[in-house]
């Protein structure tokens, strides 16, 4: 049986509310599992949409990781679009004094950091303050929902920002309709929310048993492979050691000018770990605006079923931090939820003084950040709320 999206659901529904005034927080990675754009296919059913909202990268999914978005007007459906990652994160009561219900179709990609999660936060937030219906149009987590895969930490409440709004693990192997629910309980917002359910997915099923096309979630996730090591390699964005980003293999390489690649092959090697592969290889990276041909790594996953992706990607960051004490450095990364750009590793792992842990030898390290990321009871948490 093909997968249906919570759209392709609600579009056979054919809801009694379609007819109200609807405000769709969405964008253009929202589609149909026939590929079209979700807020086209609801509007030609008869869904009365009179306002969209957008999240971060805009509603193309083409702006810059953390930059600011605008309002606009929809190429597609020439409606108004409100940002939610400009000037607010959240609608306003001006935003909603026309609206009857607020419906949610946005994909996600499964760790704690990507923004779409807290977008809808907000939107449900909004929702139970002035007293609107909401719905979430539910889809798969590309990363399953297999609790044994969830890798920490959980979220300290002093770190929490707009890349970690409340306490999850990292990878949190749970749908977002499912963490509405979850968010929507237990923070008390109780908001009139519904989740429409996805059909014919199971939580053992990954992206690539889907069977449908990729589409880029946001500019630097341009493949399953890349969003699969996402969770880990996301961390060197707080350093000075690039992922690739504008090129074609961001989040699937990690290279810098100063990288002893021999000595890396080397010290993975000894490690004895086969969940991932690493290959040496060069790119050209945009620095300081010059092109400067680059010394890197790429990384494949062997066992996307066995993967854990934090576990990787902290491994690879203690060991490139140790080999190049001289050249190493951890870096502001400035974007709108965080002008300044400082404290970002604390903000992507969840927990104060995150740097301060990379200080330790790595025997010490090692057991810390085992300790770290277990999870084991985020499913007992989550199972209340459940849908698949």
């Amino acid at each position: 049986m093909q997968l249906q999206f919570g759209v392709d659901v609600i579009i056979e529904t054919n809801p009694s509310w379609k007819t109200k005034r609807i405000g769709l927080l969405t964008n253009d990675a929202a589609r149909t599992n026939k590929g079209q754009f979700s807020r086209q296919a609801l509007i030609q059913n008869g869904f009365n949409i009179v306002l969209l909202f957008s999240p971060e990268h805009g509603i193309n999914t083409k702006g810059e990781d953390g930059a600011t978005i605008s309002n606009g007007i929809d190429p597609i459906s020439g409606l108004q679009i409100v940002s939610l990652y400009g000037e607010q994160f959240g609608p306003s009561d001006k935003d909603l004094e026309n609206l009857d219900v607020l419906l949610f179709d946005v994909p996600d990609a499964g760790t704690r950091f990507y923004t779409y999660l807290w977008s809808m936060t907000y939107l449900i937030e909004a929702a139970a303050q002035f007293n609107k219906q909401i719905i979430i149009l539910d889809r798969p987590n590309p990363l399953g929902g297999d609790f044994s895969l969830a890798e920490g930490p959980m979220l300290h409440d002093a770190v929490s920002s707009f890349i970690g709004r409340f306490p999850i693990p990292v990878k949190h192997q749970c749908t977002l309709g499912e963490l509405a629910i979850f968010f929507n309980t237990t923070r008390n917002w109780n908001a009139n929310l519904e989740v429409i359910k996805c059909k014919h997915w199971k939580r053992d099923l990954l992206f690539f048993d889907w069977n449908l096309p990729w589409v880029n979630t946001s500019p630097a996730l341009q493949n399953f492979e890349a969003t699969l090591l996402y969770p880990g390699l996301c961390f060197f964005e707080a350093t000075n050691v690039s992922v690739g980003r504008g090129t074609s293999f961001s989040f699937e390489w990690i290279g810098a000018t100063w990288f002893n690649l021999p000595a890396i092959v080397m010290v993975w090697q000894n490690m004895l770990r086969e969940d991932i592969k690493i290959e040496t290889h060069k790119i050209p990276i945009v620095t300081g605006g010059e092109i400067i041909e680059t010394k890197g790594i790429t990384i494949k996953v062997i066992d996307p079923y066995h993967f854990n992706a934090v576990m990787t990607g902290l491994l690879l960051l203690k060991f490139i931090r140790d080999l190049h004490p001289q050249d190493f450095k951890w870096m502001p990364y400035p974007t709108n939820a965080n002008p300044s750009g400082l404290n970002h590793l604390s903000l992507l792992l969840g927990i104060p003084n995150a740097e301060n842990l990379f200080e330790q030898p790595l025997p010490v390290w090692l057991q810390h950040v085992t300790r770290l990321l277990k999870v084991e009871d985020w499913q007992k948490h989550m199972t209340p709320y459940l849908l698949y």
